[in-house]
């Protein structure tokens, strides 16, 4: 028997079983019901990592008796998906876990209570405002990416989309700040009742971040007349409106055709994948790792469920940027900046195929034990080298998981000084260590120029192939700065050509001419490019 999302799973429970699938021990019409009279909790961004994070935990804290009321959930960017894989389903979804050994652990969540795409402020709008009206919500969290963030160019001009959100005032307010900003003003205007904004995306300050846009927000709005001092100084009180920090880790990729005929065979029957007009990749289903994270800075003014019950771990503002710093500087984000630099130049299709390499998995061993440990603040709720061990053996080499080099690969110019910058400065600050010292940080550096040599977005692999790059806004300028540096070719004038990269202090942080790095690059860079067929030999020359 096939069963599907919007069955009635408590008189099909059996058929369930069969197909290997959890199912809830709360009736979903109940939570429902309850939801519309006392909404706590409603996220923004309905995308796969709300189904694999946020709405997982609602319904562990329904099913250990923290709350009966379920999720909500607004989607701003992409109004479709609400459309197309929510109210078919009946907002429910099938999370997915993807075991390394192969297996998956699947289970229906049903906590979402309702979920509202906002395209205009129209009927879905008023009754999303009335949630927002409702001194009962406790806190909204986001998950809309960086980029949902910004409300201006690099010059300062608002954004296109932006400046008539600002110029018209709360009722044109259609962007995740603009409107977010709106419905807190409906929240002020009913009682200005307290409320926690939480950022739950993936990027270090993040509530700092969200802090900053919502009250510029509301600054323009204060400015051209549409709201008093009295609803900025609402939003800029952290006893009312507060902004905490956050750090969350779960590898959560697009929904895979191999997950969706997995489940095909196990008698589920809601497998399609969808691809809305804007290219957002959603399924009735959301596939996920096993491991997962979510920090949160204690600053709930209106108070909260014990998270804590479901996994989340609650602590101060110190922590939670120890956390994140831990990850983004050391234990995982620059692991996965090497491995992709290094599956892109040999041509490995996964991240799990790259690690797998055993010169590549001996090198982020020294880029994270020996290099980055030696440098992270433990934030003492769990520990940085077990963190470490589980992104090394576990989940990069999980094979189910289909994450790539060239995903991986993307704005790698604007995650260096992050991901290897921090790590650098301390060594250079520290009486006791040795930035000289340094071996894998360099080789991934020099790998990560080699890559780039080509024209017009084309790189060179180690075979001599042409592959085509992932995005990054420096990309045309460094491809011209290495232009005349090839393969095999002339390397005379290497030194000339990288001493003024590495002295841009925006890519790593400080001026690597300063420091006993830079002839180290420059060494690496000169024997990956020598000829084919150098990467596995250099690195494991410089590993020795």
């Amino acid at each position: 028997m096939t069963v599907h999302l919007t069955d009635d799973f408590a008189a099909n429970y059996a058929a369930w079983r069969d197909a290997g699938i959890a199912v809830p021990g709360f009736d979903p019409k109940a939570v429902r019901d309850y939801t519309e009279q006392h909404p706590y909790w409603i996220h923004f961004g309905a995308g796969n990592l709300f189904r694999a994070v946020h709405a997982p935990i609602a319904q562990d804290l329904i099913e250990n008796g923290e709350t009966k009321a379920g999720i909500l959930v607004a989607e701003t960017f992409d109004a479709d998906i609400i459309d197309l894989a929510y109210k078919p389903y009946d907002n429910r979804c099938l999370q997915v876990v993807l075991n390394a050994d192969g297996s998956v652990d699947s289970r229906l969540i049903a906590s979402v209570a309702d979920a509202f795409g906002i395209r205009a402020h129209d009927g879905e709008w008023d009754r999303l405002a009335k949630v927002f009206r409702d001194p009962q919500l406790q806190f909204a969290t986001v998950t809309i990416t960086e980029k949902g963030y910004a409300l201006t160019r690099a010059d300062g001009e608002l954004l296109p989309w932006i400046k008539p959100e600002a110029d018209g005032g709360p009722d044109k307010a259609v962007s995740a700040m603009g409107a977010i900003t709106a419905l807190l003003f409906e929240r002020f205007k009913a009682g200005a009742a307290p409320i926690a904004m939480v950022s739950t995306d993936n990027f270090s300050q993040n509530g700092d971040r969200f802090a900053a846009a919502i009250r510029q927000m509301a600054g323009w709005w204060h400015a051209n007349g549409f709201v008093g001092s009295d609803f900025l100084d609402y939003v800029k009180n952290p006893a009312k409106v507060s902004f905490p920090l956050s750090m969350i880790d779960r590898i959560t990729p697009n929904p895979a055709e191999a997950v969706s005929e997995l489940l095909a065979g196990q008698g589920f029957g809601d497998t399609e994948i969808i691809h809305t007009p804007k290219r957002t990749n959603v399924a009735p289903f959301a596939n996920t790792e096993k491991t997962w994270y979510l920090v949160i800075e204690d600053a709930f003014p209106n108070g909260r469920p014990d998270l804590t019950k479901a996994g989340v771990y609650l602590a101060d503002r110190d922590t939670v940027n120890e956390a994140d710093e831990m990850k983004v500087t050391t234990c995982l984000n620059p692991l996965h900046t090497a491995l992709a630099t290094f599956g892109m130049l040999l041509g490995y299709p996964s991240m799990s195929k790259t690690i797998a390499d055993p010169t590549l998995h001996k090198l982020v061993e020294r880029l994270g034990y020996a290099e980055g440990l030696p440098v992270v603040t433990d934030p003492g709720i769990f520990s940085p080298k077990e963190f470490l061990r589980q992104v090394i053996e576990e989940r990069v080499p999980n094979p189910n998981i289909p994450d790539t080099p060239a995903r991986i690969s993307t704005d790698t110019s604007q995650k260096i000084p992050i991901r290897y910058g921090v790590t650098i400065s301390k060594y250079l600050k520290s009486d006791t260590l040795d930035a000289g010292s340094l071996v894998a940080i360099p080789l991934t550096i020099a790998g990560w120029l080699r890559l780039l040599l080509g024209a017009d977005g084309k790189g060179t692999r180690d075979d001599g192939s042409e592959v085509t790059l992932s995005s990054d806004p420096r990309l045309a300028d460094l491809q011209a700065a290495l232009a005349g540096l090839t393969v095999g070719g002339d390397l005379a004038d290497a030194d000339a050509k990288l001493r003024p990269i590495l002295a841009d202090a925006a890519i790593f942080g400080t001026d690597l001419n300063a420091t006993p790095l830079a002839d180290k690059i420059i060494g690496y860079f000169r024997e990956f490019a020598a000829g084919t067929g150098t990467v596995d030999a250099t690195i494991a020359k410089a590993l020795k």
